[in-house]
C-alpha cells in the first residue's frame, strides 16, 4: 500500500538528488508503481496544496509538502533504527518491516519510538537515499557478503 507520506518521501528525495523537480517516471519508480498510478496520486497532492506539477517540468513540493515530506522520512528513519536497534531486525527483512509500517504509525507512536532510539540530531538529512536507509545507521550495519541494495 503506498500512503501520501511515501510519495512525499519519494518526490523530496527525488527533488534533493535532482536539485530540480522529480520526474513522474522517477517517483513511479522509487514508489514502486506504475506512471499512471503515480500521476493520480500527484494531481492528489497537488489539491491538496502539497505539490506543483507542471506538466514535462516534473513535481516540486511546496513549502507544506516538504515539511511534510521532512516529518515522514523522519518517522520512516525512526521506524528503521527502532527495528534495527531496538527488536534486532536482520538486515535482510529491516526495509521491507519499515515499509509496511511507516503507513500505520503514526507521529504519537513515532515520538514514543524516538524515546528509545539513538536518532541523530541530523535527522532526516542523514537520510541515504541510493541505500533507503539512514546512513548512520547503514554504518553500524555489519557488511554483509554479496548483499545487493
Amino acid at each position: 500500500m503506498n500512503t501520501q507520506r511515501q510519495y512525499l518521501k519519494a518526490i523530496y528525495l527525488i527533488q534533493e538528488a535532482e536539485d530540480g523537480p522529480a520526474s513522474t517516471g522517477d517517483i513511479a519508480d522509487t514508489v514502486g508503481v506504475s506512471p499512471a498510478s503515480a500521476n493520480e496520486m500527484i494531481g492528489k497532492l497537488q489539491e491538496r496544496g502539497l505539490a506543483d506539477h507542471e506538466k514535462y517540468k516534473g513535481v516540486s513540493l511546496t513549502d507544506e509538502g516538504i515539511r511534510d515530506a521532512r516529518e515522514a522520512l523522519e518517522t520512516y528513519c525512526i521506524i528503521e533504527r527502532f527495528l534495527v536497534e531496538v527488536l534486532e531486525v536482520e538486515e535482510e527483512a529491516f526495509r521491507g518491516e519499515a515499509k509496511q509500517l511507516e503507513s500505520v504509525i503514526d507521529g504519537t507512536v513515532a515520538d514514543r519510538l524516538d524515546t528509545i532510539i539513538d536518532r541523530s540530531e541530523q535527522c532526516p538529512d542523514c537520510f541515504d537515499a541510493e541505500g533507503d536507509v539512514c546512513s548512520l545507521l547503514a554504518s553500524e550495519l555489519p557488511a554483509s557478503s554479496g548483499a545487493a541494495d
